[in-house]
């Protein structure tokens, strides 16, 4: 392995997010677009002298003995017979537990490097059984585009991609409200709502790349996590409001939160909403 090898992880959003009933297997199938943004970590792998080893420092945050990371060193070794050890340097600039695909990116990207400096071929066979073993978002970021970014139709419980030609006329403002919605709970507010009769409107799956491809004021996208997740914490109602008064043209929340974000069709546009939000809101992203 050369001295150090870095390679960019880019956060993405949910441009709409169907989440069906609970399956049989304890998952739950969804619908949705995911478009991958400018908002990166950057992972530094380097050689470690200690074989069956997989060391991670991150420069904002203590993670986990086991994480997203070290999950895919296991994966990958198990699947490969590779046994070098390794040592990740990771600087993380995409949100923890908002709803951005930090964790899956970082996996994604990791599993690239890995795949690369011990001159495996990633086939889809290798990156899907990995992504099986490390989590569902994972499968999105090894199969929207050759370097993990793009955009694509996502159903299933997130392992069926089907990538498109993503929107690059479109501008994005993204605010971390503050609050960490922990994925469990997220799909328990939901499963609640349904149970109840709250189910969200949302576009037949059939028809969101041509409703993507329309002018963003004609969305009818809609996020099943959104309304619950606001009930709960009412910041993330307060952020999406002060997100419509700076003019996005559409608006929602990614994922299971807690990130909002609002959809801007000319640059200077999104360029003036992040200078109003960023007065606001502490943790702010123009994308």
């Amino acid at each position: 392995m050369s001295p150090d090898f870095v390679i960019r992880a880019p956060a993405k959003v949910n441009i709409g997010l169907r989440v069906l009933p609970e399956r049989g297997d304890g998952f739950h199938g969804i619908e949705s677009i995911f478009q991958t943004v400018d908002v990166c970590d950057e992972l530094t792998v380097s050689p470690l002298a200690e074989k069956n080893r997989c060391v991670v420092e991150c420069d904002t945050a203590v993670l986990p003995a086991c994480n997203t990371l070290t999950a895919t060193y296991v994966a990958f070794c198990q699947l490969t017979g590779c046994d070098a050890g390794v040592h990740v340097r990771l600087r993380k600039r995409i949100p923890m537990g908002g709803g951005l695909g930090g964790g899956s990116s970082d996996a994604a990207a990791f599993l690239r490097a890995l795949a690369k400096v011990h001159d495996v071929p990633l086939t889809d066979d290798l990156a899907d059984a990995v992504a099986g073993q490390v989590g569902s978002d994972v499968f999105f970021f090894l199969h929207c585009g050759k370097d993990g970014t793009g955009a694509a139709l996502v159903s299933g419980r997130g392992d069926v991609v089907q990538p498109v030609a993503p929107r690059t006329d479109v501008y994005f403002v993204l605010v971390f409200p503050g609050v960490h919605s922990s994925t469990k709970e997220a799909y328990r507010l939901v499963d609640e709502d349904i149970r109840a009769g709250n189910v969200v409107s949302c576009p037949d799956f059939s028809a969101y790349e041509a409703i993507y491809r329309s002018p963003v004021s004609h969305w009818t996208f809609a996020n099943s996590f959104t309304a619950p997740l606001e009930k709960k914490y009412p910041v993330i109602a307060q952020a999406l409001a002060d997100i419509k008064k700076s003019g996005a043209v559409w608006s929602d929340m990614t994922g299971s939160g807690a990130v909002v974000f609002g959809v801007y069709e000319a640059a200077e546009a999104s360029k003036e909403a992040f200078a109003e939000l960023n007065r606001t809101w502490k943790s702010c992203f123009l994308a």
